[in-house]
This record gives C-alpha cells, structure tokens and sequence, in this order.
C-alpha cells in the first residue's frame, strides 16, 4: 500500500497549468476558485446528477425545469447591453414543433462558433416568456381598429397593426437578429412611427386648446415703453435678439397666453430679451415672476436685474428658501397688493403662500433642472399668464419636440458683435505647472482668472475642502502677488454676494469656485477658464462653464485638466469640447453620449413615459412623426369633447403633466 501511495502522490501533487490546455492564464482562473493541484480538481466533486441524454421537442417544455433539446440555429447574434463591455449572444432555435430563444451571457467568442443553419444539442433553464402573449395575439380580431389613417399607412409603406403586433412578439423566421436588435424590422417601424405620431398629435391639441383661452387684459405697446427699454438696455440687441424679442412681444400683444421657448447659445443675451418682454409686461401694469432652478443663480438675476432696473420706477424683490421668515411675510404682503412689480426666485415663488395681485408674465431659467411640475404650478398663480421659457445651452430637435413640444420656438443663434472663439485645451494634471505659467501671463495682462472645481452632491464636503484648499495653495504659493477668492455653495447669500461682486468689480483677480459659476456670472475681463477634474463634469457643464470667458473683444482661453485613466466617454467628452464652440451641436453630441433622460436628469424633467420610443435612436421617425401630426392636425380640427377625450387619453397614455 505504501509503494503504491508513494507513486500516487507525485501526480496528484501537480500543479493544474501543468495539464493539458490548461496552462498559467487557466490555473490563475482556477486558483481564484480554490482549485490549485489535481487532487484539487478530483476531489471536488459533483453537486447534482443530470440526465441530458433524453431530448425534448420546444413544443413540450415546461417553464422553470431544465431540459434538452435539439435544434436548427435560425438566427443568431451578439448584442450589447447598457453595462459597458457585457455582451448577450442570442439565437433563435428551431426543432419543427416550436422556436425557442437561448441566451448566453458574456460569451462573445460564440459568434466565431455559432452560426445559421447549424444543428446543435443545447441542455439549460426553460424560462417562460410571451405564452400567455402567444394566446393574447391568437384572440386579437383580425379587424382591430387601426390607430393610423389607411392612406398615411400605405404611403409610409408599414405593416397592419396586427401584424405589426403578431411580429413584434414572434419574429419571422427570416428576421435578422442584427434588424431587431436595433429596432430597424418593418414591424418595429411602424409601432414606434405610431406611437410618436399619437404623443406629436396630443401636443399640438393641447396647443389649439391653450390657444383657445382668452387672457384678461390687453398688452398695449407704444411710444412710451419703447422709450422705458431704451433707457433700461445698456447695449445695442443683435439681429437675433431683435427677432427673438419682437416673437416674444407679439404674442403678449396676442389675446391668447403666449407659451415659447427662448433658446441659444451661452453669452447670446437671452436674459436681456426675457428682461424688455418682462419691462413690457410691467408698463401694463402686471406683475412678472422670475424664475430659476437655484438660490445662487436667482441672487446672481436678481442683482443684474435690479442693476438694469435701477433708474426705473420698478420695484424688484428676491423671494428664495433662505429669506428670512420677517422679510417673507413682508414681501408676500407686497406681491400680494401689487407693490412689488417683479420677483425673482426659485421653486418658492410656487408654494401655496405667495399670491400675485396680477401676474402677467413667468419667466423660467430651465436650465433642464426646472420641472414640468413646477411649470404647471406657476401657471395657476393667475387667471392665464405670458410663460417664458429660457434654456441655458440648446436643446437638441428631438427634445425640443418631445419635452417642450407644446412651445413656440424663437431662437437666438449670433453672438454679439466682436467675440472671439475661445481656445479650449485638455491637458493631463502633470502639466498644471504649465497651465500656471500660461494663466500667470493672463494676469499679467491685466486679466481676471476662473478656477472651478467639480461638487458632488454626495462628497460636497469634501469637494468644498479641497476647493478651499486649492485657493489657500494658489493664495500662497503659485500666485502670492495677486488676490484670490473663494466661492461655493455653503456660503451664506451675503459671502456669497460680496465675493462676486468683488470678483466683477476687478477687486479679486483670481475665483477659486465649485460649479456656482455655471451660468449668470457675467465679468468681461475675465479671459481664462480653468477647469479641475474636468472627466467629472458633463458635456453641456463643461460648455457653460467655458461660456464664462469670451464676453469681449479680447482672446479667451478654457483649460481643461483631467485625471488619467479617461474612460471613453470622458475621452469623448473632451474631445467635443476641444473641436467645436457650437452649443448646438454640443447639445447634440451630449444626447448622443448620454442619452435623454441623463440629459434632462429624467424624475425632473418631464419626460414622456414611451413604451417603444427612443429619442435617440429614433430621431428620424420622431421628426416624421412632427411633420405628419401638423399635417392631420390642420384637416381634422378636433374640438370641443373630442378634443378633451383626445387630451385626457393622450395625457394618461405618457404620464405628462399639463402644461400649457
């Protein structure tokens, strides 16, 4: 026994990457399992027995038990999944009684093995899907009422509904995967093509509804008021604004409630506009609600508002979370009298206690953080009042049509006379010292310098440390001979207020500051943009925080340092801000890398709950969709109940709130 044992021993003792195709990378695998030598490997031992030597037929599965079967590959395919690098390999089997789908999960090598035609034994889970759909598709009549037109069907060249449906669930048998897989089969087609022409059919009857009610006064405009926003604007409106302003003005001298959408590029004045259509509305005699999705940007209105407003007979109040309860109650009295002609504020100016005397214009800084909610809310503190609504970087087409649908568009797209494009660079953090000798020039110059750090909701304190210590650093070291401040979110209203506008009167030459700056800072000597940990900001941030600088005829420069690794869409982000100062088609490329809901911040924004429907994918589609809506909205004229039926359907259908 013990010569016998002697000569096991040896073998048993081998290292596993010692045996046949296994080698270091495998034993690595296996060692992680707890699996090192081959009495490892012998001694761990099976945990069940299976029986995969009885076939079954597809037909005769039962869900939840496993089985095996033997069947022709029709199709087959990897696809991605919204986990970066997790791939699923599908194929559609068939063995004459029934097709079946299987699934592998994160083996991409069996697009190299698998492919159509091929037989195969398969042995796993049998989990249920679409047989109650199955029976559900067998009793749809096969005169299903059609919820598109039959001549707009046939033009379109899409399939009836009930074969759409009947294909949607159980793909023909010559489907290619690669054409499901993106939505692209004629059946996908045409249930995606309805579904965004009945949500573009809603918007525009809600449109011709809002269009039917009647506003209470008349807006006059005269010589006087043209003379009142002479006095008040401090420069000359370019061709853009003008346009954008005299859209704005003749719907308030409408008889029906105005609802647009003011939007351009950052530094293209929408402000300025949204400020005469608010003097216009004030020389009428009713009061105006400014809005803005945060305190600091409502002060940072508030202060350019009251500058521009100063020589005027305008009373201006700022109503946010943070006044104080005695100031409150005094203001409400106001607003509520009539005394105070323009408030600016947050989600405040909402809440049941403030009461206009008469509100005739809202006003609403969007920003994409400013929900339909509280759009809907403004619009019942009065009767029905002019809505505003600004944007603070461009709004992709498809968005423009799906979240602010029921708007009319005016568009500011020049900037003012004289700007330069700023120079944006992405540079490594090992390179800060050169940024520094190059910001040291800028100040030398004469210039004024944004440093701006990322501030995350979840490690704000810690970001706000590290802000206050980079300013102490610049402070002592990199830039002693030159004044430095600080600027971020735990500052009460009057630090806060004192520190911009030491910054804006030339008082403090370099602004250490979390992402407060984003937008409303407006200081034309500033000419250089400095942004820290840049891989952590968004596309449209890092665009406005850029739009800060270039406010004058001088060059401006935006430095963009990152911490290496970039992941790709880091890497992809940086890239679009160093090839293009376009807003426009910043927005875009935003949308594309990080889709709509992320775009907007999706619980925010409003967002209509699609069932197929992808903003992305299915831009196309979606402009079709606009183009065919207005055309049978313009033949059918629904009114009365019919419109009501329509907008109470279509409101529940995709979860939207009233706004218009």
């Amino acid at each position: 026994m013990k010569q016998e044992g002697a000569a096991e021993a040896p073998f048993l003792a081998t290292p596993l990457q010692y045996l046949k195709g296994v080698g270091p990378r495998r034993a690595a695998d296996f060692e992680r399992a707890g699996l090192k030598t081959v009495e490892d490997l012998l001694y761990r031992f099976p945990i069940r027995y299976e029986d995969r030597s009885r076939l079954q037929t597809i037909a005769s599965l039962k869900p939840g038990q496993p089985a095996s079967i033997s069947g022709r590959i029709l199709a087959c395919g990897l696809r991605s999944t919204r986990r970066p690098g997790f791939k699923i390999f599908e194929a559609s089997i068939d063995d004459g009684s029934r097709s079946i789908r299987a699934v592998w999960l994160n083996q991409p090598f069996l697009r190299d093995i698998l492919v159509r035609g091929q037989h195969l034994v398969l042995y796993g889970a049998v989990e249920m899907y679409g047989r109650l759909v199955f029976d559900a598709l067998q009793r749809l009549p096969p005169d299903l009422a059609e919820q598109l037109a039959e001549d707009l069907r046939l033009r379109l060249r899409l399939p009836t509904r009930v074969a759409a449906l009947h294909a949607m669930h159980f793909p023909p048998a010559d489907a290619r995967l690669d054409a499901l897989n993106r939505f692209a089969t004629p059946a996908q087609q045409r249930l995606i093509f309805e579904e965004a022409f009945l949500f573009q059919m809603g918007l525009l009857a809600r449109r011709r509804s809002a269009a039917a009610e009647r506003k209470p006064i008349d807006i006059r405009v005269d010589d006087r008021i043209r003379e009142s926003a002479r006095r008040v604007l401090p420069f000359k409106l370019t061709n853009g604004q003008k346009q954008a302003l005299k859209e704005i003005v003749d719907d308030m001298r409408s008889p029906h409630p105005m609802n647009r959408l003011l939007q351009g590029d950052v530094g293209a004045g929408k402000t300025i506009v949204a400020l005469l259509a608010a003097l216009v509305a004030m020389e009428n005699g009713l009061q105006v609600a400014f809005m803005a999705p945060t305190e600091i940007l409502a002060e940072q209105h508030f202060l350019n508002i009251s500058r521009l407003l100063q020589a005027s007979r305008f009373r201006v109040a700022l109503l946010t979370g943070s006044t104080a309860a005695s100031a409150r109650r005094q203001q409400l009295a106001e607003i509520e009298a009539g005394t105070i002609d323009l408030v600016v504020g947050t989600h405040a100016l909402v809440q049941g206690d403030v009461r206009f005397k008469q509100l005739g214009l809202a006003v609403i800084d969007e920003q994409h953080r400013f929900g339909v909610l509280q759009r809907a809310t403004l619009r019942t503190k009065a009767l029905h009042p002019d809505v505003l609504v600004m944007t603070a970087t461009p709004i992709p087409r498809t968005l423009a049509l799906t979240v602010y649908g029921d708007l009319d568009v005016s568009m500011i797209r020049e900037l003012p006379a004289g700007r330069v494009p700023i120079r944006t660079v992405a540079k490594p953090e090992s390179r800060r010292d050169e940024i520094h000798e190059f910001v040291r020039g800028q100040l030398d110059g004469g210039r004024q310098v944004y440093v701006v750090y990322p501030l995350v909701e979840e490690s704000a304190k810690v970001d706000v440390k590290a802000a206050t210590e980079m300013a102490d650093t610049l402070a002592s070291d990199v830039f002693p001979q030159y004044r430095v401040g600080l600027l971020h979110g735990r500052m009460k209203a009057d630090g806060r207020d004192r520190v911009m506008k030491a910054f804006a009167a030339g008082d403090v030459d370099i602004l250490v500051s979390t992402t407060v700056v984003e937008v409303g800072i407006d200081v034309q000597n500033a000419s250089v943009m400095l942004v820290e940990h840049a891989e952590r900001f968004g596309l449209s941030q890092l665009h406005q925080l850029r739009g800060r600088v270039g406010r004058d005829r001088h060059q401006s420069y935006c430095f963009l340092v990152y911490q290496s690794p970039l992941s790709d869409e880091a890497r992809e982000r940086l890239k679009a801000m160093t090839e293009t100062t376009d807003g426009f088609e910043i927005a875009e490329r935003d949308l594309t890398l990080r889709g709509p809901g992320d775009f907007f911040g999706t619980r925010q924004a409003g967002l209509p709950t699609f069932r197929l429907v992808d903003l992305v994918r299915d831009r196309e589609l979606l402009a079709t969709a606009h183009r065919e809506a207005e055309q049978w909205i313009a033949k059918s004229t629904p009114s009365g109940p019919a419109l009501e039926k329509l907008l109470t359907s279509w409101e529940e259908r995709f979860k939207l709130i009233q706004v218009g």
